[in-house]
């Protein structure tokens, strides 16, 4: 409890919370009824006594009884009260018309003109101001009890004791959310056989064994076998003839969440006979789109199922010939799963004639977060709308009509329906419920690797849900920043390149003009093999910088956060962050291009003093404590010195020549 008010010594109060004391106490351990009744008993004895405390109260302001000498009967105190009134409105005429008349009384005032009896008399009927002021905090003390529900007037330095009992304020979050399936975090220590995960077809472990894939990571080994049970009757409806649950997964960088959604979905579509969109996954850049689509392509390979990508690599009407054919009976689909950006899907909703989403069983929605903050494109509602839009082009569909998600009902009921099932995820999903709201999720179980582990007194561990450690980063990062200004910057990455020997680097800034900046001046000191990465270059270009940095052909790769999103660059050792992030959500996907799948990987932050506080702060308040400083002397970064000068005059003429050469480009034309 905690005192709102003290009285600071035996006087009358001076306000209405001093002299008051106002505790408000939590009853922990007990049960609501118990607590409610005693409350309410003490309610009832405060009661009691503030009635006494009034009676008392009214007893003392009653008038004096009558002195003796003005006792009698009746009607003789009624004759001599009315003579005593008569007399006093006589004696107030003769002194307000002596008063008129310029009378010395006059200028003194009433008072004085009055003489002492008068003043005596008006004294009487005047309480002192100690009792004014004691009424006025009564008042005001009055109305505090009144707010608490409680009428207790107090005097003197009484103490008013408030017991409340109130439920401990938690913040709310949806069962779903705040009762989630937990994953375990460390991957090597958790590996499960792949034959050892239940349901899973012969064709596919084949193909996994083929790939080299003996054992699920822990996600992959809990979220394969909750999608295949929701497709346990086949992709036409879902268990026992209800729709299933929708499922998002938050789990690191590197564990393994692609391969989560790509069996189960490729397994529910395999017995499939006519080929119809019944897999969508969106995706935020065109380079994760691609890669999704090739590991689609190599579980599919030899199933008749087929896979078009619609992320911008080839033209739109290329795409268009993929997606759909037009025959005489009408349009048939070409594609089983789609894998696409949200803007070109849009694209092909709105304009690609017999293009249909109306049997659409799976939508995927990797890095789900972001796709979370591009809503405003709208492309969520465009896809809703036509899966559930009603297709006269195939003659089933009248059979399996969807309709949209509602009340069950009779009429509903009568027919069967192609479930939509949701399926989100992301190493940084959003425990945000209005914001995952307009993803209108059904009834979602959520798989989490997000928690605290505490160890019990017998050696064992003890897992939960830890709401301050909002993300979880590889098992295998080593995470450093190093403190700098920024003129010491370049230096330090070539310090980093050249001194410690550092190989496979993916630094990341903040622009493409920086990160272009940032290559040329590497370029032009030599020493590195460089290459850089942004949305600058044409898509072949990219993929082919891409290709040579996995095969070890290029040290350094200096890329905007075009590659930051879920791309599994192979072979990886270090990132750089170059410019400091300035989220925490591009913090966790800049670290985790590294140490995934188990491996170990480091990362370096260059941050400048001013940005120092903030930057710790903010991995503080995202549950990441374990980044230690890296101090480079100013001594180590001296041989260096000379040859980036020269480095900075010769990059400052080729600036020169590329900008006069621009304007007379511009002049001819």
């Amino acid at each position: 409890g905690g005192a709102a008010g003290e009285a600071r010594g035996p006087g009358p109060a001076r306000s209405g919370l001093r002299g008051v004391v106002l505790v408000l106490r939590r009853y922990g351990g007990e049960e609501p009824g118990a607590s409610e009744e005693r409350s309410r008993a003490l309610l009832q004895r405060l009661r009691e006594q503030a009635k006494a405390r009034e009676l008392r109260k009214r007893q003392q302001e009653a008038p004096p009884p009558p002195q003796r000498g003005e006792s009698g009967g009746g009607a003789g105190t009624a004759a001599a009260s009315g003579s005593r009134a008569a007399a006093r409105k006589r004696k107030r005429e003769r002194e307000e018309a002596a008063g008129g008349r310029g009378a010395p009384g006059a200028r003194a005032g009433p008072e004085a003109a009055a003489g002492p009896a008068a003043k005596q008399r008006r004294q009487r009927g005047k309480k002192p101001r100690a009792a004014r002021e004691e009424q006025e905090a009564g008042r005001k003390r009055h109305l505090i009890s009144l707010f608490y529900g409680l009428y207790c007037p107090l005097h003197g330095n009484s103490t008013l004791l408030l017991l409340v009992s109130l439920p401990q304020v938690q913040p709310f979050l949806p069962q779903w959310l705040a009762q989630p399936k937990l994953v375990q975090k460390r991957i090597k220590e958790n590996l499960v056989p792949i034959t050892d995960v239940p349901g899973i077809h012969p064709k596919l472990l084949k193909k996994l064994q083929m790939n080299g894939i003996e054992s699920f990571f822990p996600v992959q080994a809990e979220v394969i076998p909750a999608i295949l049970r929701s497709a346990s009757n086949g992709y036409l409806m879902g268990q026992g003839g209800y729709r299933p649950k929708d499922i998002c997964v938050s789990a690191p960088t590197g564990s393994g969440k692609t391969l989560s959604f790509v069996i189960p979905v490729v397994q529910a579509l395999l017995d499939r006979v006519v080929c119809q969109v019944r897999a969508l996954v969106v995706l935020p850049t065109k380079e994760l789109a691609q890669q999704v689509s090739k590991v689609f392509n190599i579980y599919t390979d030899g199933t008749g199922l087929k896979v078009v990508s619609l992320a911008g690599q080839k033209s739109f009407a290329k795409e268009q010939e993929m997606l759909v054919q037009k025959k005489v009976t009408g349009y048939c689909s070409l594609a089983d799963i789609i894998v696409a950006t949200p803007g070109r899907l849009a694209d092909h909703i709105s304009q690609t004639p017999g293009f249909s989403l109306a049997q659409l069983r799976f939508l995927i929605i990797d890095e789900a977060d972001r796709m979370i903050d591009d809503m405003h494109q709208n492309w969520l509602n465009q896809v809703v709308k036509a899966a559930f839009q009603a297709d006269d082009n195939s003659g089933s569909n009248r059979l399996f009509h969807r309709t949209p998600p509602g009340p069950v009902t009779a009429a509903s009921s009568w027919h069967p329906q192609i479930p939509l099932q949701k399926l989100l995820f992301s190493a940084t999903l959003t425990q945000d419920p209005e914001k995952l709201q307009q993803l209108g999720l059904f009834q979602p179980r959520l798989f989490t690797s997000v928690y605290s582990e505490k160890k019990l007194p017998g050696g064992g561990a003890e897992t939960e849900q830890d709401p301050d450690e909002k993300y979880t980063l590889p098992e295998g990062l080593s995470q450093c920043y190093v403190p700098c200004n920024l003129n010491s910057k370049p230096l330090l990455l070539l310090h980093f390149m050249l001194k410690m020997k550092f190989s496979r680097v993916l630094c990341f800034t903040n622009s493409k003009e920086a990160s272009h900046r940032l290559f040329l001046l590497i370029r032009a000191f030599g020493g590195v093999t460089v290459a850089e990465f942004s949305s600058r270059l044409p898509p072949n270009e990219r993929h082919r910088t891409m290709k040579e940095f996995e095969q070890g052909k290029i040290q350094l790769l200096i890329s905007t956060d075009a590659t930051a999103r879920g791309i599994d660059i192979k072979g990886v050792n270090c990132i750089i962050n170059y410019d400091t992030p300035q989220f925490i959500r591009t913090y966790i996907h800049r670290v985790g291009r590294t140490a995934r799948a188990g491996k170990t990987g480091l990362a370096f932050s260059m941050v400048l003093r001013i940005q120092e506080r903030r930057f710790l702060q903010m991995l503080k308040d995202a549950g990441i404590t374990d980044i230690k400083q890296h101090l480079v002397k100013g001594k180590l970064l001296k041989p260096l010195v000379q040859q980036y000068e020269e480095a900075l005059s010769k990059l400052e003429k080729t600036v020169k020549v590329i900008g006069t050469a621009k304007k007379e480009n511009k002049l001819q034309l």
